[in-house]
């Protein structure tokens, strides 16, 4: 295998963005984005998607591309990062991968368990049953159709439960028969490498990019989308938050700081996810200015 899939990660505000680009550059690669946000249109201040400038510096791709009406899984980015893939390979010893979406991560490096697409109506459906029985009733019933999944099951999780019982329904079938949980072989190797600071340093740069993010006109951005705000695409920290503001729930300063306490939160699990993958070639960001960044990196590749 002479190709080579290098995996940039780590956390939200960690500083992947700059470190990405100027990789790229140095492997004349393009970058694809593993954040199952920045993949939607007409939400780009709250995703912290890259500028313009950003953009026009190198190719990205898995950015902007999506109207948020339209659903899309990490099985689907799977396919469509394998073929991108092929074509990047056919010029290019490398590819450049970066992000933060663990789902999506691991549906490109180890693979997603060939689990069926759920229907829109199945989807409509529970989607009502989350919102007329609630998620208690709801887990009650996963526990009797596949008592297996519903023991390993977060069942504070609803999107977990939810999608659990989508796939009992629409298939006759339990969630548990179609989770092998096997790693599946990829024509290229792979290069995991994961971005990290110490917590407290972390926590500071996520409060400051909500701010910014404030600053930058973030309230205007969800007053447009707030006709969708039920939407799966919109069920995410920072918009969340700022509909309660827009319902009358929230006063402005109040869902400002639940933002900040949110994202790191997600942060933290972020970090409790990757710490499991023993692949991932740590790089203290802290402690190394972003040209030493870049010499470790070459170093791994050698």
């Amino acid at each position: 295998m002479n190709k080579t899939l290098v995996v940039l990660l780590g956390p939200t505000a960690v500083g992947k963005t700059e470190l990405s680009i100027r990789l790229a550059k140095l492997l004349s690669c393009d970058i694809i984005s593993a954040d199952s946000r920045q993949i939607y249109k007409d939400i780009d201040i709250g995703t912290a998607k890259p500028t313009k400038e950003e953009l026009q510096e190198v190719t990205h791709h898995f950015v902007d591309i999506l109207p948020l009406t339209e659903y899309y899984s990490a099985a689907q980015y799977e396919t469509d990062v394998l073929n991108l893939l092929d074509c990047q390979f056919a010029t290019n010893d490398y590819a450049l991968m970066v992000g933060g979406s663990m789902m999506y991560i691991d549906a490109v490096t180890k693979g997603i368990d060939d689990i069926p697409t759920i229907t829109d109506e199945t989807r409509e459906l529970m989607k009502s049953r989350l919102e007329n029985d609630g998620l208690d009733m709801l887990c009650a019933e996963l526990r009797l159709l596949d008592p297996e999944y519903y023991e390993l099951a977060d069942k504070k999780n609803h999107k977990r439960i939810v999608h659990a019982l989508e796939i009992c329904y629409q298939t006759g079938r339990t969630y548990t028969s179609f989770r092998k949980n096997q790693t599946k072989g990829r024509p290229f190797q792979i290069v995991k490498i994961g971005l990290r600071r110490e917590r407290e340093n972390l926590f500071v740069r996520i409060n400051a990019r909500v701010d910014q993010m404030i600053q930058q006109g973030l309230m205007d951005e969800v007053r447009r989308v707030y006709p969708l705000k039920t939407l799966n695409a919109l069920n995410t920290v920072g918009y969340k938050e700022l509909f309660k503001v827009l319902d009358g729930e929230w006063e402005l300063p109040m869902a400002v700081e639940r933002m900040k306490k949110n994202t790191r939160v997600y942060a933290k699990k972020q970090m409790t996810w990757f710490a499991h993958d023993t692949d991932i070639h740590w790089i203290d960001v802290d402690k190394l200015s972003i040209e030493q960044q870049i010499e470790r990196i070459q170093a791994l590749l050698e």
